[in-house]
């Protein structure tokens, strides 16, 4: 089976507009997060400045931003015709719902045209697994044979139709998040743009993404399995191809809410990752929905680059079922490949594996 590796990235976010920049805010746990006021109630979340934008979005504005970074960074002059473009969101550019015509084909489109990519963008939005799955499909495109290289785009950004959805869902927190911790009591949203080059040659210090598996347990609307089916069978498909004694940490979703970590526990238990350290990144940037899967999956590239298992802010005390093995402080990392794991409404669920250099 042809091998897919990551050959460039790029970030736009509250912390930083790099890579290494958004892992040492990480590694510092320099977070982003404050109270948003000016809104009809205010919350507590993470927003990027805007002063101005290229495009007809904001949200194509930075997308377009994070993409051009991973280009630049996998060496890329212009893409071939063998060159695909994925792109992950939830909601897209629906904060302009109320003054312009709301497309994600025409962002789409303008993102491809910006990129010099001929073949057609193809958009996923699968809830918060998007980023994930938009990583999966451009796995598949690569092992179809018909794409070379293939970006990979996921962006966000937050208006009053989303952060009033979770208002009334009474799934946000007033203070800053707390993952898998006693004390949790909801979600921070945030904001963020990030890429990865996709590609079927790897590159220097490249990074192989193994394989990746979407189960859906079909539980409810918005409430994960009481039991973590869906997770735990998008990790027991992954763990076929791993190692666990190579395994550094599972990057867990780690929203801080009641039902969504304690479900990751018990997956995390079932699939016998008990001994695996465990983090969660939200604490930093809080949930970028679209982009999450992506930024939290570059972070955590770097992180096992540098051999550390990242902190999860907001962490004290286990607030969960099972002792998963949360990392509350920044420590050595062991092994040479980790596992992201999300999670979202409607039952979906996702795990991909991701080794480094490539080679086991």
């Amino acid at each position: 089976m042809t091998k897919v590796y990551c050959i460039g990235s790029g970030v736009v976010t509250p912390v930083g507009n790099t890579p290494s920049a958004v892992y040492s805010a990480v590694l510092e746990g320099r977070s982003a997060l404050c109270m948003q006021e000016g809104w009809p109630e205010p919350w507590l979340g993470s927003l990027l400045e805007r002063s101005g934008f290229e495009g007809p979005s904001f949200f194509s504005h930075i997308a377009l931003k994070a993409a051009r970074q991973a280009i630049a960074d996998a060496g890329i002059n212009k893409p071939s015709q063998r060159t695909g473009l994925v792109i992950s969101t939830i909601k897209g550019n629906v904060e302009q719902l109320s003054n312009a015509d709301v497309s994600l084909a025409a962002d789409a489109r303008f993102l491809a045209d910006s990129l010099g990519i001929t073949s057609a963008p193809i958009v996923v939005s699968n809830a918060c697994i998007s980023g994930l799955a938009a990583l999966v499909q451009g796995m598949r495109m690569i092992r179809s044979g018909n794409f070379d290289d293939v970006v990979v785009v996921g962006a966000e950004v937050q208006s009053r139709f989303i952060v009033s959805g979770f208002q009334s869902l009474k799934a946000l927190s007033q203070r800053p998040c707390k993952p898998f911790d006693a004390d949790r009591d909801g979600l921070n949203l945030g904001e963020a743009a990030a890429a990865m080059v996709l590609s079927n040659r790897p590159g220097k210090d490249s990074w192989e993404l193994v394989d990746g598996a979407v189960r859906n347990d079909a539980n409810h609307i918005s409430g994960p399995s009481r039991t973590g089916e869906g997770s735990y069978n998008a990790l027991r498909y992954v763990l076929k191809s791993a190692d666990k004694n190579e395994l550094a940490f599972v990057n867990v979703h780690g929203t801080a809410t009641r039902y969504n970590d304690e479900m990751e526990s018990i997956a995390i238990d079932r699939a016998g990752l008990l001994d695996v350290p465990v983090n969660a990144l939200k604490g930093i940037f809080g949930h970028t929905m679209g982009a999450a899967g992506i930024l939290e999956s570059i972070v955590s590239m770097l992180a096992l680059d540098n051999g550390v298992v990242l902190p999860t802010r907001g962490y004290e005390n286990c607030g969960v079922s099972r002792p998963v093995n949360v990392s509350a402080s920044a420590r050595p990392a062991s092994g040479n490949s980790f596992i992201k794991l999300l999670s979202g409404f409607g039952g979906v669920n996702g795990a991909l594996l991701f080794r480094k250099g490539g080679e086991r």
